[in-house]
């Protein structure tokens, strides 16, 4: 192999090392896969046609590089996602092997759903500056460079963002086999239709919020409380029974639910858990997120 070969061959060696990092971030973002991949691959490009020898950190360079991109492109995003029929929610990542985009990417902190949600209320570099800091744990000053920014500013930043979260979406600290049996409880009673063991599983104080995109019916503004989320499901059961099929699958790198009818995939649900009980569903009905989720039930 020739020299120029060599170092093309390392090259994309090095690019693919920290792809998956390079998806990550670019995801959660974005909160769409067909995004993300496209500012990957825009990366590349450049990343191609640049001496990997000339840099201090590739690692540094390819991370500054997929975060502006993901920033320019957050900022138009929002201007369609004002225009957005309903509740907007990220594209569920649902993990099919071990090897694929979904499972990798799941490997650093959290990007669940609920986080994704809350996270649409900060700007592109507010949110950029929180995903550095507490998805991917880079320091102050790597992300101050990153983003162009002094490192008070971004201390800043993150702190005003953290507090948004935490303030916004309470943690619970649930072992995934305790997730797992509660969502076969969840799965049992629903496939049952026994409204009692339903209404058992939910908290008094349970949401639940779907994006139909406006393809197809979802509540605005979400549902909430003890009784109607019994009730719609109830309702479900009772219109549809057995053309109902669930599936339990990690979806953005926790237990959830896939509902099939007639054999059609019909929404990815992630569900959180106290450890008892059901505190909040985020259900993706909108059939242009759910198009490349191959799975069945």
């Amino acid at each position: 192999m020739n020299p120029p070969a060599q170092a093309a061959d390392a090259r994309h060696d090095g690019f693919e090392a920290l792809r998956p990092r390079l998806f990550g971030i670019a995801y959660r973002m974005l909160g769409l896969r067909a995004d993300a991949e496209d500012v990957v691959q825009d990366a590349w490009l450049r990343w191609r046609d640049t001496d990997p020898a000339s840099l201090q950190s590739a690692e540094a360079w390819l991370v500054t590089v997929v975060t502006r991109l993901a920033i320019d492109r957050l900022r138009a995003a929002k201007l369609e996602r004002e225009h957005y029929v309903g509740e907007w929610l990220a594209e569920p990542l649902v993990a099919l092997d071990e090897h694929s985009p979904e499972r990798i990417a799941e490997r650093a902190d959290e990007l669940s759903l609920a986080l994704l949600h809350v996270l649409e209320r900060l700007g592109p570099e507010e949110r950029a500056a929180y995903l550095l800091r507490q998805a991917f744990d880079y320091e102050y000053a790597e992300i101050a460079a990153i983003l162009g920014k002094t490192e008070p500013a971004i201390r800043q930043s993150v702190h005003r963002a953290t507090e948004r979260v935490r303030l916004e979406r309470p943690r619970f600290e649930v072992s995934r086999d305790m997730h797992v049996q509660l969502l076969q409880r969840f799965v049992a009673a629903a496939s049952s239709g026994d409204r009692a063991a339903i209404r058992a599983l939910v908290a008094d104080n349970v949401a639940t919020i779907g994006d139909g995109g406006g393809k197809v019916p979802s509540v605005r503004g979400g549902m909430h409380g003890g009784e109607r989320v019994t009730n719609l499901f109830w309702a479900h059961y009772l219109r549809l029974g057995p053309r109902i099929a669930w599936r339990i699958a990690d979806i953005n790198g926790a237990p959830g639910l896939l509902r099939f009818i007639d054999g059609q995939l019909e929404s990815a649900q992630q569900v959180e858990t106290d450890g008892e009980r059901i505190v909040a569903i985020y259900s993706v009905r909108n059939p242009d997120k759910l198009a490349r989720i191959a799975a069945a039930p």
